[in-house]
Order: C-alpha cells, then structure tokens, then sequence
C-alpha cells in the first residue's frame, strides 16, 4: 500500500503521457476493423490505410510543442480514413460505429483546448469542429445527421472538458502564485520590521555610548585632578572608571548580539533575545553613576507614580540619561535637579535643570572625546514625540540650561504609591 502510495505522489511528465496516448491510438488504428455486417464492405488495407493510421495517432506524441497543427493533421487522417472507406462511420447501417481513430481525433481536440491560448480554442470550437462536422455528415449520404449529431457531440464534449481542465488547472496555477506573492510579501515586511529593529537599537547604541564613555571620560579628568592630594576620592573614581566600563561593554555586547543577522533571528526572520529596556525604576542607579563622576544631583519625584507603558519609560530614562551627560560634559562639575512630577492631569513631567558651569571648576569638555555630533537634543525630541509628548530646551535665566518635557500617561494605567527620590547633597 506504502509502495502504490509513493507511486501515486509521483506525478508523469506529460511527454511520457503524450507518448502513450500516440502508441494507443495508433496500434487501435492500425489494427484492420472487421467488416461491418451491413453496409457498404471496407477497402482492403493498403500502404495508403497504414501511412493515415499512422498520422492518426502518431503526431499526439508531440502535441504539446504544436497543439494546433497535430489537432489538424489528426483530423485531416481520420477523415480521409473514413472517406476511402478504410473505416466505417460514426453511425451506420451497422450502428454507432466510433472506433478508435474517433477517439484519437477527441483526444487531440481536449489537449488542444487545455494547452492552447483562448484565441487557439476559441478557433478550434467555431471553424475546426464545424468542419469536421460537415465532412462526416457529407459523407454518409444516408445518416447525415446521426454523423454530423455524433461527430458535434463527441468533440465538444471533448473541447469542453478540455477547457474545463485548463481552467481549473490555471486556478489552481494562479492560487500558487498568490501564495507565493503572499509569502515573499510577508517575508519582505519581517525583513523591514528587523531593519527598522535594528535603526532603533543602532540609536541606542549612541545613548549608551555617549552617556559611558562620557562618564568615563569625566572620571577620569576628575580622578587625575584629585590624585596627587587624595588617593581615596581617586581610588574610589577609579572603580567607577572600571564598573561604567564593564557596563557599558555588557550592554554592547547584548545589543550586538541582535544586530547579528545570522544567529539571532527566530523563523519569521525577527530578531531575537531583545536587550532589556530600561526603566523609571532604574533612573535612582543613573543618578547615582553621575553622581560619581562629580555632578551634584537633586533628585526628587512627586505625585502618585503611574504605570507607563515601556516605549514611554524607556523614552523618560533616555531623556534624563541624555540631559545629565550633557551637563557633565557642558557644565563639568556643577549642581543639577532632576524632578518627575505626576500631575493630576495624567502628565508625567520631567525637569532637569543645572546652575552652569562653576567658576573656575569647569572641567575641560569631553565632547571632542566621545565625538558629540550635537544630536542629543535632536533625539530627545524625537523620543518623545513618539510617545506623545513635548520637549522644550533652552538656557535658565542667570545661568545653566534646563530640560522639561512631559509625557501623557494612559487613562487605563493603575495607579502605585507616591515615591519620593533620594535627596542629594
């Protein structure tokens, strides 16, 4: 059963098939009918019966190459068979009498219909049949129309059954390929949707590292300023030095593990293992890491907190990341307020604001060294417009810059309790 199962999948080539049907139908023609028991007697077989059997039945092994001419040469046989009485008619004084070459003539004019253009069809159901027709019924004086009634209905029915098929065969061509359009359509978009995954995580890549390598930078001025006269305050920025490094090569390599195309895509061509997002929860940590490099910090958040959703909080923390890099890096060591007040008009409002530089302890900027390309207060802006909000920037009256932005919370958010920030120094 396994064996005629596999032979079934197998489909035969239509040459193999078009083959066969020539052999069948030219051995069925070549094979002397036997005299009909009333009637006009059948002509001996000559070289003449034998040369129109075979063009009967052989041209069907190469149909497929040339539909149309093997559809006429195997009429033109058939009825030159049937007018030098080589074989008896359709319908007779012996009956119905549709022997093999019929068949063969009915079996070119279905091919002819599922292989051929509509032009060629629609040529072969309204001149070639018709003239079939009148030729059987011109010569059988006695049964014109039983053979022209015979011949009409055996090769429409086969002209019809063959349009039939090629129909279905071309829905079913035509369902194919809009599975296939569909399936390259959707691989196309996973494609897009994994390009646009890795934009967002190649503009992560530039907070991380501006805001490290900034801190880096900071620490270390501030570590070689302070060695000479106190080795603890130095030892101490060194190992903030050290631990801003680990982590900023930590979140490197888990970024770059998505941007690899080859080993971190999942079946429908995302990327996976994302990074994990940072939050307002982690926004005490990034106060404390810029504390360390010397800015002095005033953190407070008032106001009953609201869950965001995580586009929204990872936009707040990379704002607030962002504004007090560029204050390390603009004001050197100098004081900064950071506040997230929850208002009750669902608006979370973000402020950080510095007092500017501090005479005479400006640190030398670090923006040649982290190579700031001035498109901080670009991306901020754009971060939160994406989640709905404003951002406004400018200079503080007297001194400093100040960042406010505010962020829409949803109504369908909980409510959690008041929080209140550390209080620095």
């Amino acid at each position: 059963m396994t064996y005629l199962d596999s032979i079934a999948r197998h489909r035969v080539p239509q040459a193999v098939v078009d083959m066969v049907v020539a052999l069948l139908v030219t051995a069925g023609a070549v094979v002397v009918p036997a005299q009909p028991p009333a009637g006009p007697p059948l002509r001996d077989p000559d070289m003449w019966r034998l040369l129109l059997a075979l063009l009967s039945g052989l041209p069907l092994a190469v149909h497929r190459k040339w539909p149309l001419p093997v559809l006429l040469t195997v009429t033109a046989a058939v009825v030159a068979l049937q007018g030098f009485d080589y074989i008896p008619p359709p319908v007779g004084p012996a009956g119905t009498t549709i022997g093999v070459p019929y068949l063969g003539m009915a079996a070119a004019t279905l091919l002819t219909a599922v292989r051929s253009s509509p032009r060629v069809a629609t040529l072969v159901v309204t001149a070639v049949i018709p003239a079939v027709t009148v030729a059987e019924a011109l010569m059988e004086p006695g049964f014109r129309t039983a053979n022209a009634a015979t011949t009409m209905i055996l090769l429409v029915a086969a002209w019809a059954l063959g349009r039939l098929s090629g129909a279905r065969k071309a829905l079913a061509q035509d369902a194919v390929e809009k599975a296939a359009a569909l399936e390259r359509e959707q691989h196309a978009n996973a494609r897009a949707a994994v390009a646009q995954e890795r934009a967002r995580i190649a503009r992560e890549l530039h907070d991380i590292i501006a805001h490290n390598v900034s801190l880096m930078v900071v620490q270390t001025i501030a570590a070689d300023r302070v060695q000479d006269r106190d080795a603890a305050k130095t030892h101490e920025l060194h190992h903030a030095i050290e631990q801003t490094g680990r982590a900023a090569v930590g979140e490197l390599r888990r970024l770059l593990q998505v941007l690899r195309t080859d080993e971190n895509e999942d079946e429908d061509g995302a990327p996976g293992r994302p990074p994990p997002q940072p939050t307002l929860h982690e926004i005490p940590q990034l106060v404390e890491s810029v504390r360390t490099a010397g800015l002095d910090i005033d953190f407070t958040s008032d106001g009953d907190a609201h869950e965001l959703p995580a586009g929204s909080e990872l936009a707040v923390y990379r704002v607030v990341q962002e504004a007090l890099t560029n204050t390390l890096k603009h004001a050197g060591h100098t004081r900064a307020r950071l506040s997230l007040e929850w208002g009750p008009d669902r608006f979370l409002t973000v402020r950080v604001c510095d007092e500017g530089p501090r005479n005479g302890k400006l640190l030398p900027t670090p923006g040649a060294a982290v190579g700031g390309a001035g498109h901080g207060l670009v991306g901020m802006r754009e971060r939160i417009a994406g989640v709905g909000g404003a951002l406004h920037t400018g200079p503080r009256p007297g001194g400093g810059f100040c960042v406010h932005a505010t962020v829409p919370v949803p109504v369908e958010s909980g409510c959690g309790s008041s929080t209140e920030g550390d209080q620095g120094p």
